[in-house]
């Protein structure tokens, strides 16, 4: 639903991608700081602020792109290319947190790769042959942001999972918000100019993208003090599904038997990658 509420705002007249990456954060902010009052200020441990400032800066990165990956392309192209961010933690977890799952894994990855195939099969722009729905994928503009912020994604997943054991879940989450949005803050006056008119005119869109953001990241990071990373991750790519089907109804996008097909093939694999 978030992708949804981000895809519709970035629809609307007067809004552009730097507000909204800005307001994702600034709107999640009013759902969350609430809950500190009711949890206990945890002890920061000595890792937090290495954590913080690591995850936090290349979260600013990833929302930026993320904004311009379903903006410039079919939200049903473009989020499912997310659902690589397993394949990539498979190699970033070890390294960070240590963190190794099953071999089985290489099943789910190859589902995974194939998903994506039959996923891109019918874009336009291929050129023909076995090897058109790849050519298309790397020249498809969102897409390519997307599978940027998969493997951005992939790192500070497992920063998270250090910033929450050295802290607790919805400090973590108040403090990533807060630092992502204070450093996006001057970009996104750089870049967009007029955010600070495009806000109140569009307020009533964007309180659902906050709201939505803030309740995926307190799901996310109650849940990643339970299994590991790749595992946690791995369930919340399912969304895939969700954001074909989605993006045929509400935005009228083409090709959607296709296109489901892949993303189902490939959330089969992020299954593999879980329970096996």
């Amino acid at each position: 639903m978030k992708d949804v509420a981000s895809k519709k705002s970035l629809s609307l007249a007067g809004i552009d991608e730097y507000t909204l990456a800005w307001s994702i954060r600034a709107f999640a902010l009013p759902f969350l700081l609430p809950l500190l009052f009711i949890t206990e200020m945890p002890p920061l441990g000595k890792d937090f602020a290495f954590a913080l400032l690591v995850g936090g800066g290349l979260n600013v990165v990833a929302t930026v792109l993320y904004m311009r990956a379903i903006k410039d392309s079919d939200l049903s192209i473009t989020v499912p290319m997310v659902t690589f961010t397993p394949l990539f933690l498979l190699m970033t977890s070890p390294l960070i947190v240590a963190e190794f799952p099953s071999a089985f894994g290489i099943i789910g990855i190859f589902l995974i790769v194939f998903g994506s195939y039959i996923l891109n099969i019918q874009n336009k722009g291929g050129g023909g042959g076995l090897l058109s729905p790849f050519r298309s994928l790397l020249k498809e503009r969102g897409p390519r942001l997307m599978l940027g912020v998969a493997f951005i994604w992939s790192i500070t997943a497992n920063f998270d999972k250090v910033g929450v054991l050295n802290s607790s879940p919805i400090f973590w989450i108040v403090s990533v918000n807060i630092f992502v949005m204070s450093v996006m803050f001057p970009i996104m006056y750089l870049k967009s100019g007029d955010g600070a008119r495009q806000i109140p005119r569009n307020i009533k869109a964007l309180l659902p993208v906050g709201l939505f953001s803030a309740m995926t990241l307190t799901f996310q990071m109650t849940a990643i003090t339970m299994t590991l990373v790749v595992y946690l991750i791995s369930i919340k790519r399912t969304s895939a599904i969700m954001s074909v089907i989605f993006g045929a109804l509400l935005f009228k996008e083409k090709n959607l038997k296709g296109r489901l097909t892949g993303a189902v093939i490939m959330v089969a694999g992020v299954f593999l990658i879980t329970l096996l």
